[in-house]
């Protein structure tokens, strides 16, 4: 694909984000499996995608200290114009006269001489006169803002809840990739087995201490690798893993799992369980359940039922105390995963947050009776609010004394979280640039009587 087809292809993705809120790693998704692309242009196209929507705010600071602020422009020219500074700025393979010839261009093919003149007359002023100097910026929040493109109110909000020194560091690391990890499918292969497999092929890999089946792959794409075309391996975050790892499902339990959906941790469980006993697994929206079935399917897992249902209706179908373990993975405002889904940040408000957190602890009131006595409970969420995880946990133990948080949570944790930062009093809080893992919390609940 030329290159300037390419751009034409990054600005239709950013396009559609914007517009109609897609999700961007199904659109690169999307693009790449067209097989329109070769290798290198995927990772341009990755890279730009990305790239643009991580450093939004930073790049629309750079593009207003160059523009009249009267002045309107449609929303493709302000993208057009964003992709190209991203470009000039971030990246260094492409020349900058390459750059502003392509996004001249497109500015003529999408609108007319009059946009090209000013997206030309702009793009040539930043490459002439340099970006602003953001260290002026006084206010520490707005500066934390602006340098990693998060909206104020989050900066403020996670300022207030762990320090100016934990929140900088934590967006700092949302505008960073992270290694991919994958999970062994260990009744297939294991881990030693499928490391000596992938570096064979060409791929640097390490296992992870987060799970005895977990694999970090620095550098290769991992979905060329035969060893997932054959159900061998799937991708997980190393965060996800350890939610199985600390479930302490055994062979022959009786196992929920109360919103599933895509399986990646009903998948692990059964893999702990040697494909033994029953998963119950379901998620609210029917078309989410076959992504359960896909994931148990590829994975060769027999164990998992999946069905659509609200988690909050679950007592209709099972009797109390039917479970011997209960995995509540509760929705939520997924602030842990910006890194891989940067336009999160863009478009969660406050209010969000309040609404999420009202619906996981009315998912756990509804859920914790179908648990055995001496039973555990795991709850999880991908996000890192205070209000939706600990603040969640303590008021559900307030409600329910014959719940506790496990004795012996924290001691069955791996050693590297022993001492983490994120540990408290009703559970863990991984943040994203400690472990090279989305930002994840869990905690592991028993029932007393």
């Amino acid at each position: 694909m030329k290159t300037y087809q390419l751009r034409n292809t990054i600005l239709d993705i950013l396009i559609r984000i914007e517009k109609d809120q897609s999700f961007s790693h199904l659109l690169i998704d999307h693009e790449i499996k067209t097989g329109q692309l070769k290798p290198k242009d995927e990772g341009l196209l990755t890279e730009v995608v990305y790239g643009t929507l991580q450093r939004e705010i930073t790049l629309d600071y750079y593009l207003d200290s160059f523009m009249d602020s009267k002045k309107k422009v449609d929303s493709w020219v302000r993208i057009l114009l964003r992709m190209s500074i991203y470009q000039m700025v971030f990246l260094d393979k492409v020349p900058d006269h390459a750059i502003i010839h392509e996004a001249v261009e497109i500015a003529k093919q999408r609108g007319h001489k009059g946009i090209a003149g000013f997206v030309n007359g702009l793009l040539r002023n930043v490459q002439r006169n340099g970006i602003p100097n953001t260290a002026l910026i006084e206010d520490p929040v707005s500066r934390i803002s602006i340098e990693t493109s998060h909206p104020e109110w989050l900066v403020s909000r996670w300022a207030a809840e762990y320090g100016l020194t934990t929140t900088k560091a934590m967006c700092e690391a949302n505008i960073t990739r992270k290694s991919q990890s994958i999970r062994v499918q260990p009744l297939k292969i294991s881990r030693e087995e499928a490391l000596e497999v992938l570096m064979e092929q060409g791929f640097i890999v390490t296992p992870s201490h987060f799970s005895n089946q977990g694999i970090i792959v620095e550098k290769g794409n991992i979905l060329s690798s035969q060893l997932f075309k054959d159900g061998m391996i799937t991708i997980q975050d190393q965060s996800s893993m350890l939610v199985a790892e600390m479930l302490d499902a055994q062979p022959n339990m009786e196992v929920l799992d109360a919103c599933s959906a895509p399986g990646g941790k009903a998948t692990h469980i059964a893999e702990k369980m040697e494909d033994k006993g029953s998963i119950k697994a379901y998620d609210l929206h029917k078309k989410k359940v076959k992504l359960i079935e896909e994931k148990a399917e590829s994975l060769g897992l027999t164990i998992i039922d999946a069905e659509a249902n609200d988690a909050r209706k679950l007592q209709e179908i099972h009797a109390k105390e039917s479970f011997d373990r209960i995995l509540v993975d509760a929705p939520c405002s997924g602030l842990g995963v910006i890194r891989g889904k940067p336009e999160i940040k863009y478009t969660k408000k406050e209010t969000d947050i309040e609404r999420l957190s009202e619906i996981q602890l009315d998912i756990l009131e509804h859920v914790a009776p179908l648990l055995k006595i001496n039973g555990l409970l795991i709850y999880s969420t991908c996000t890192v609010e205070r209000q939706e995880n600990e603040k969640v946990v303590a008021k559900f133990i307030e409600n329910h004394p014959e719940f506790e948080v496990d004795p012996v949570f924290f001691g069955n944790l791996p050693d590297e979280l022993e001492a983490s930062q994120g540990r408290s009093e009703f559970g863990l809080q991984l943040f994203p640039q400690d472990f090279q893992t989305d930002g994840f919390f869990l905690t592991r609940l028993r029932r007393k009587h």
